[in-house]
């Protein structure tokens, strides 16, 4: 199987540059994964396509400030992006210039200390006096908009770059399938005796990173910390045993509870589920948690394609894409949605 069999020609013009004006106003293509029907839909009437019973499972991590501009003393520019939250600590960076163990970065007249460097771009540094690095970011920091988007980021994005549900920091990418949920559509989903849930999966750069060469089986995820709480496995659970569905909003939701699947089938207790997600789904893997997904529209040879393209099938999926860019449709993270079930 190749990197190159999940291709597919996206336009530029077809990338939504800037969310919509109004949030939840996005279109939702919805396609019947065994029968390879699609249907032409609005975000806001999800709970159209859902059932009383149904658990959807949202990710609560939230976007961090996380790239930030700085100057060594000599002058020298360098860019850095924070790295997502594992367990308690957030205090390593990818970078873009040269940095040395020692150096000190000047950014808006306070100061940040390199403490290593540990190769392929990637260091650990510090803030004198024993500050918080998360902290000084956002304080400091930018929202980290996607570099395919080709511009700075906004005000705007401050507040569209985040889910409406964000709840604990850690993430350096939005779970962009969520962004146009509105409290108006989750009351409207609860109405209909749609149960709701959450996870945490702090979103990395590892998540969107391209796939190095056209081999999937040489392909090694970046590990993600994911945290489960008890409640959501013990609706999962229910769920399942009623016979219902359990609806991923996302391909980081999807990953985490693929990647606790056992644990969650034999979880008994109080406990939450606390691990590293590094599990990478392409077509042939047999799905053993969710039964639908709803998930942006994503780019060509990736990962999170990949991930759809096994849920869906990849003709499926090929065709519904297709349909969607002559329909005008919007795609990548500020675009429009999928639901497949």
């Amino acid at each position: 199987m190749k990197v190159s069999d999940y291709d597919y020609e996206l336009p530029e013009s077809s990338i939504a540059i800037y969310p919509p004006r109004d949030r939840g106003t996005t279109r939702l293509e919805v396609l019947n994964r065994r029968t390879g029907a699609i249907t032409h839909s609005r975000y806001a009437e999800l709970n159209r396509f859902l059932d009383d019973g149904d658990l959807l499972v949202l990710n609560n991590s939230k976007v961090v400030q996380a790239r930030l501009f700085a100057r060594k003393s000599s002058g020298a520019a360098v860019e850095l992006v924070l790295l997502e939250k594992r367990e308690e600590r957030q205090d390593t960076v990818m970078y873009r210039g040269r940095l040395k163990p020692g150096d000190v970065l000047l950014v808006h007249g306070s100061e940040l200390v390199v403490e290593s460097v540990e190769g392929q771009g990637i260091a650990r540094i510090s803030c004198p006096g024993g500050r918080d690095v998360e902290r000084f970011f956002a304080e400091h920091g930018q929202v980290p908009i996607p570099p395919y988007l080709r511009r700075a980021a906004e005000e705007v994005d401050r507040e569209r770059y985040q889910t409406i549900f964000a709840e604990i920091p850690g993430s350096i990418a939005a779970p962009t399938a969520s962004l146009n949920m509105t409290r108006e559509l989750l009351d409207s989903l609860k109405t209909k005796g749609v149960d709701l849930a959450y996870v945490t999966l702090h979103i990395g750069l590892g998540t969107f990173l391209p796939i190095r060469g056209d081999d999937l089986d040489s392909h090694v995820m970046h590990h993600e910390y994911y945290c489960i709480a008890a409640e959501t496995i013990r609706k999962i659970q229910d769920t399942k045993s009623n016979g219902r569905r359990v609806i991923a909003v996302g391909t980081t939701v999807t990953r985490s509870l693929e990647q606790a699947a056992s644990g969650i089938e034999k979880h008994t207790g109080k406990d939450d589920m606390v691990g590293e997600a590094d599990i990478f789904i392409y077509p042939g893997y047999a799905f053993k948690v969710i039964d639908g997904l709803v998930t942006n529209y994503h780019a060509p040879r990736s990962t999170v394609l990949m991930l759809a393209a096994a849920f869906a099938g990849w003709d499926n999926l090929k065709r519904a894409y297709g349909e969607a860019l002559e329909r005008g449709y919007r795609f990548l993270s500020y675009g429009d949605s999928m639901l497949i079930i």
